[in-house]
């Protein structure tokens, strides 16, 4: 077999490199081109971007509906405890503290450990612009426990307010629910009313 003379190898392997760089030039661009329309992952992918700000999203409406919906009870059964102090009910038959707790309790058995957590306060005041409903909270967000119980007599003007520590479940990305320094909710209900004569 005839050989080539080296000058002559040389130039016939020059066009065949550069077809080859042109082919695989050619290889990656069609990789490319077939990625991008290649769609059976988009979902995963699409899932995997939305899911954190749709689990949030979630979880946030979920508690603040559960936030809610104990807030509605507490102050529903605050207001029918009240009617016993209102009416003279509770004078009359002395009930005390601990008892006027577990009236408001009976009121809302949905709400979780109501007695050991619920607390209630009843002052009596002279007029409207000497009631104070600041929320019983220290400097570093703890719940003060300073409570009293004073129903009055007929005629007097009583205020009374429960508060309750709700749990927060679900703290996602800083959404604000938990308002003392425990990570818990307060949860306020207040009535204010006069004492009829009684």
């Amino acid at each position: 077999m005839a050989t080539l003379p080296a000058s002559l190898g040389r130039i016939a392997r020059v066009p065949a490199r550069g077809a080859w760089r042109a082919l695989r030039a050619v290889g990656r661009q069609a990789t490319i081109r077939r990625f991008r329309r290649d769609k059976s992952g988009a979902t995963v992918v699409g899932f995997a971007l939305i899911a954190l700000p749709f689990f949030a999203l979630l979880f946030a409406v979920l508690e603040t509906g559960l936030t809610f919906f104990a807030t509605q009870t507490i102050e529903d059964a605050v207001a029918r405890g009240a009617r016993l102090i209102r009416t003279g009910q509770a004078q009359e038959a002395n009930i005390s503290d601990t008892d006027f707790k577990r009236v408001i309790c009976e009121e809302m058995s949905l709400i979780f450990d109501c007695e050991a957590k619920l607390r209630v306060d009843v002052r009596t005041y002279t007029n409207f612009t000497s009631i104070d409903l600041g929320n019983p909270i220290d400097e570093d967000g703890n719940l003060i426990d300073d409570f009293d119980y004073d129903p009055g007599e007929g005629g007097e003007l009583v205020v009374v307010r429960a508060f309750y520590e709700w749990p927060v479940f679900t703290n996602l990305l800083g959404l604000g629910l938990a308002t003392l320094g425990n990570g818990k909710h307060l949860i306020a209900a207040t009535t204010a009313f006069r004492n009829e004569p009684f």
